[in-house]
């Protein structure tokens, strides 16, 4: 693994926003390339001076889309058994599957946003979601919005870690667990203010 990542990063430095596009891709194509060291070297770039932090986030999310859209539509139109028959051939592992199509079966659609911020879960959730031929478009927004984040972040921590950016690839995981517990705290946080907000001006109106 330590040959293909130094090859990883050799791409990166001398390809750019190209070369994060296509590793974006592929990682989110199910193909295991670590995010942390993708995003996290782009933003040890972007601390370098060699790269925008707009430019990576663009390079990274319009890759990470593109990966998420063909396993999309390989879960769509080749369903379960096509990934269980082939998916080894690219290094899929089926229990790689087996715990993204848990985490669809147990959260539908809110596991297409959520995982996109969890270790294994986030590669490999595009798959089930086309087994059920959830709405493109729906897909795509939650895919999206679960992403932007995340991308944004470790760019953010690899920009802020400078030299010491590879303290990411170690620590990946949880810290992708605990931005999540952050982000569910967030979002439960805004939820309630705006009910209160609206319970309010209902009581308002009713007067």
């Amino acid at each position: 693994m330590e040959q293909f990542s130094t090859m990883f990063l050799e791409f990166i430095a001398s390809w750019g926003y190209f070369a994060i596009a296509i590793l974006m891709a592929a990682e989110n194509a199910c193909i295991p390339i670590p995010s942390e060291l993708i995003l996290g070297f782009a933003g040890y770039l972007i601390f370098s001076g060699q790269l925008t932090f707009a430019g990576a986030l663009t390079a990274g999310m319009v890759g990470g889309m593109a990966g998420s859209i063909f396993a999309y539509l390989v879960g769509h139109r080749g369903g379960r058994s096509f990934v269980d028959r082939y998916g080894h051939y690219f290094f899929i592992k089926k229990s790689h599957v087996d715990v993204a199509q848990n985490w669809f079966d147990r959260y539908g659609l809110k596991a297409v946003f959520f995982s996109r911020m969890l270790p294994v879960v986030r590669t490999f959730i595009s798959l089930p979601a086309g087994f059920a031929h959830v709405d493109m478009k729906k897909f795509l927004a939650l895919t999206f919005a679960g992403a932007l984040p995340w991308t944004a972040l470790i760019l953010y921590a690899g920009m802020m870690l400078g030299e010491s950016w590879k303290i990411l690839t170690q620590i990946g995981h949880e810290a992708s667990i605990a931005f999540v517990v952050v982000a569910a705290l967030v979002i439960a946080v805004l939820y309630v203010r705006h009910r209160r907000k609206k319970n309010a001006q209902e009581s308002i109106d009713a007067e």
